[in-house]
């Protein structure tokens, strides 16, 4: 049984700061590619190719994708819409020339992550990040098989971070907030596959061509660590639901001072007869808390409104046209 806190284990910081020790012609190259290499070298045993046969009404077809490998003992990360609805049929190819079947442990569609698992030993776990430390203009690489071409490597920097990623599972619509957005060439085949930091550290899963030179990448966060861990103990990630579409929006100046904080959530849509509608919240309500707690951002509600939450009467913490409010909010289950 895999410790859920597999992200404490997984490969600690480098000795000086570097991914890995220099290239003996370290002087032929710059300090760009000097980083580059290091981290390829490093992270190239953890990402595998993915091949996923699926069953159409034309016969079984094949697609492809990227996995990363994130415990020793073969549980892999890779994006939910590589591996669809399959639940066998995939297998994990890796640059030591390995090809093992792994079994799909759970899919996330609503956050595009998936979790896999393969019968190996020896596997590199790769090194987990935490996107929320990242900076616009920062050299990110990422790993992958794009087209097919299994081990390739793009280099490029963050170009933007708080971008969203409408998802889809059935009739259900959600927004991944706070993606990544890089100019890292990516290309069909490399979603599933590492965004890594200068240090080698899994900071993004790419998921998305988004056009020429805009690749995004769903982060690796607290909400996207708890994702992953309940897909690899249950096989699935419960979600409550309030029924709510919104953005993040400074506090008007007083509301500000008297809370001691800068910004909260605005609430930009409201779901018909959802929990939020029969709380009585409103477009262009700002959400500053939830059950005693504070929220600033929308990381902040998603890592709130937890399967816990679901039935339970809570206070909800209002700011409507500089008033603050208490509303009461009795969050549902998300049925996907």
């Amino acid at each position: 049984m895999t410790d859920l806190t597999f992200v404490d284990a997984l490969l600690g910081p480098l000795e000086d700061g570097r991914a890995g020790d220099e290239l003996p012609d370290d002087e032929a190259l710059d300090a760009y590619s000097r980083t580059v290499s290091a981290v390829a070298r490093r992270l190239s045993p953890s990402v595998a190719s993915l091949r996923v046969r699926r069953r159409s009404r034309s016969g079984p077809i094949d697609g492809g994708g990227s996995a990363v490998v994130i415990t020793p003992d073969g549980f892999l990360l890779t994006s939910a819409h590589v591996v669809g609805r399959a639940r066998r049929g995939v297998e994990a190819t890796f640059v030591d020339g390995r090809a093992l079947a792994a079994e799909i442990v759970g899919a996330d569609p609503l956050s595009d992550l998936a979790v896999l698992r393969v019968d190996g030993s020896g596997l590199a776990a790769a090194e987990l990040g935490d996107a929320e430390r990242l900076r616009v203009g920062q050299l990110v690489v990422a790993l992958g098989n794009p087209h097919g071409f299994g081990g390739s490597v793009t280099a490029g920097v963050v170009s933007a971070l708080g971008r969203s990623l409408p998802t889809r599972a059935g009739s259900i619509v959600r927004v991944v907030d706070n993606v990544i957005q890089t100019d890292a060439a990516l290309n069909p085949g490399n979603s599933g596959g590492a965004l890594a930091d200068g240090l080698g550290r899994v900071v993004g899963v790419n998921t998305a061509v988004a056009g020429v030179g805009l690749g995004l990448a769903v982060p690796i966060n607290g909400t996207t660590r708890s994702i992953v861990g309940a897909l690899m103990r249950d096989g699935r990630f419960r979600r409550a639901f309030i029924g709510i579409a919104g953005g993040p929006r400074p506090l008007p100046p007083r509301v500000a001072d008297r809370l001691g904080r800068r910004s909260g959530v605005e609430v930009v849509e409201v779901v018909p007869g959802s929990p939020a509608d029969r709380a009585g919240l409103r477009p262009e309500d700002l959400i500053v808390g939830l059950d005693g707690r504070t929220i600033e951002t929308v990381d902040d509600l998603h890592r709130l409104v937890t399967a816990d939450l679901i039935g339970i009467d809570v206070a909800l913490g209002v700011v409507r046209e500089g008033r603050e409010l208490d509303l009461r909010l009795v969050p549902d289950e998300l049925e996907l």
